[in-house]
């Protein structure tokens, strides 16, 4: 039996590899760089553990208690400290905690009497209703004020996407948002009553998951679904064309140098949006009722296949069909970011650092974008008698700081660190990690990259996207786009096993 190919090796491949091969479906996973994983990186090195991507999973689905449960890794997985549950935001130069409950908000150094009053006013801010795409900024105007967004949701925006809240799309970017404000007319009313409906789901807001790590670090994650798939996941090995025939997939590229070229029953692909659009995609229009049928997609059309030599195929002629252009998703924005991990001894450090961490605003003035106090949130991060802190630089408010070489960008932060932490000395520990392409930016318009998405699965039937560039950024929404891709890949050849539901009337 035909295996189902998975471009891409990190979690959302992995999940969605696994749950497959869970379900009793031969997977075949292509990662082109020696290693799965992705962006999660986990170091443990003289005592410290450096995690150089996300630094927690949240629980917000039950997709994840699952993956964690079925990999076997429920005794290795790690809940924070529950001293560490303090957030800080910055301001007047100083990290300063964010209020947990409704008096805290009205007692907090955080806003101004003014700010607080806007916010009390939302309730009675009256909804938008003309369907119009909104930025995060105009909406936080709108509804919550300057302030707010200038010392709260800048550094929010700037925590989670590394981004602009002037760019960034409501509907795209933060879509509970909007649908709050459309349902119930307003974010405070939307997040009282909104809690019900996501209990009954099964759902948790990610304000409110548990957050969770591993004993070695996320790491440990890839790591173990790669063990499960055993010979399945294949490293150095790119694909450059995907072609879709009336048996199946033809998927060609190079492994270890070599040209390659195997046969699957579909293919998901779970890598990045700027190496989508790298892709070769054709099908065969000729042979298939469902690519004769599938005209009128716009941009994803493009010339016919003139019936080039196939890679790896000795010369011999590729089956006729249409090529579809994947080029528009070069487009989408992902910023360059810099991880800066530094250990320090306790007592060269004012600060107690006794929470998750702090998010800072951009007119606060400094470098980082946020610090997180990962050897307050688990243990063993650090040696004993000493701290982990993991900062972020770059993004879209200092792009041209995230290529800095390391001793600048330990530099740099350092020097934000002893204003904001009281940090004193030079650190005992430092590594940093350069993402050219770290994050992609749901900005405003990218809605017609997913309708594109959509376009291109229905154009090429047994071909899913998934990943952080349709379903969400975060290190959960991968995981569970990677269990849902899964589930509809199964139901597609669950489908295809009957010829009266593969193909319309």
């Amino acid at each position: 039996m035909k295996s189902v190919a998975v471009i891409g090796a990190g979690i959302t491949g992995l999940s969605a590899a696994f749950s497959l091969q869970r379900q009793g479906v031969p997977v075949t996973v292509y990662e082109a760089s020696g290693r799965v994983g992705g962006v999660i990186r986990s170091l443990r090195q003289d005592g410290y553990l450096a995690e150089f991507g996300p630094n927690t999973i949240l629980e917000t689905s039950p997709k994840i208690t699952k993956l964690v449960r079925d990999a076997g890794l429920e005794s290795r997985r790690l809940d924070p400290d529950p001293r560490a549950a303090a957030r800080y935001v910055v301001r007047y130069r100083r990290p300063i905690p964010m209020p947990s409950a409704p008096l805290g908000f009205l007692t907090t150094e955080l806003f101004t009497v003014r700010a607080k009053l806007a916010v009390l006013r939302e309730p009675f801010v009256p909804p938008r209703r003309d369907g119009q795409e909104e930025s995060v900024a105009d909406f936080v105007i709108r509804r919550l004020g300057q302030e707010f967004l200038e010392h709260a949701i800048d550094a929010l925006v700037a925590g989670v996407y590394a981004g602009d809240p002037h760019k960034l799309s409501v509907p795209q970017a933060f879509p509970k948002l909007g649908q709050l404000e459309a349902r119930y007319g307003s974010l405070i009313k939307g997040q009282i009553l909104g809690a019900r409906e996501r209990k009954r789901r099964g759902e948790v807001a990610k304000d409110r998951a548990p957050k969770f790590s591993f004993d070695e670090g996320l790491q440990v994650l890839p790591d173990t679904l790669r063990a499960r798939l055993g010979d399945a996941v294949r490293l150095n090995t790119s694909v450059t064309k995907l072609c879709r025939t009336a048996e199946g997939w033809t998927v060609a590229g190079r492994a270890d140098g070599r040209e390659l070229r195997t046969e699957h029953r579909g293919v998901v692909y779970a890598g990045t949006a700027f190496k989508l659009a790298e892709l070769e995609l054709c099908v065969e229009a000729e042979k298939d009722p469902w690519i004769a049928g599938s005209t009128g997609h716009g941009a994803l059309t493009a010339e016919p296949n003139r019936g080039e030599p196939a890679p790896g195929s000795g010369g011999t002629t590729a089956p006729r069909g249409k090529r579809l252009d994947l080029s528009a998703f070069s487009e989408i924005r992902y910023p360059p970011v810099a991880s800066v991990v530094l250990g320090f001894r306790r007592e060269d450090v004012a600060h107690p650092c006794a929470g998750f961490g702090m998010l800072i605003p951009k007119v606060e003035g400094f470098k980082i974008l946020g610090t997180i106090f990962s050897s307050s949130l688990f243990p063993n991060r650090a040696p004993a008698g000493h701290l982990t802190l993991t900062s972020y630089i770059g993004g879209e408010r200092y792009p041209e700081l995230a290529s800095l070489p390391p001793d600048q960008l330990c530099a740099l932060t350092t020097e934000d660190l002893r204003v904001l932490l009281g940090v004193r000395g030079q650190p005992t520990f430092r590594h940093c990690v350069f993402y050219p392409r770290a994050i992609p930016q749901y900005n405003l318009g990218y809605g017609r990259y997913r309708q594109r998405m959509a376009e291109l699965e229905t154009a090429a039937p047994g071909l899913f996207l998934a990943g952080h560039y349709r379903d969400g950024i975060s290190l959960s929404d991968s995981i569970v786009s990677g269990c849902h891709v899964a589930e509809r890949v199964a139901e597609f050849l669950k489908a295809a096993e009957d010829p009266d539901k593969t193909h319309p009337e």
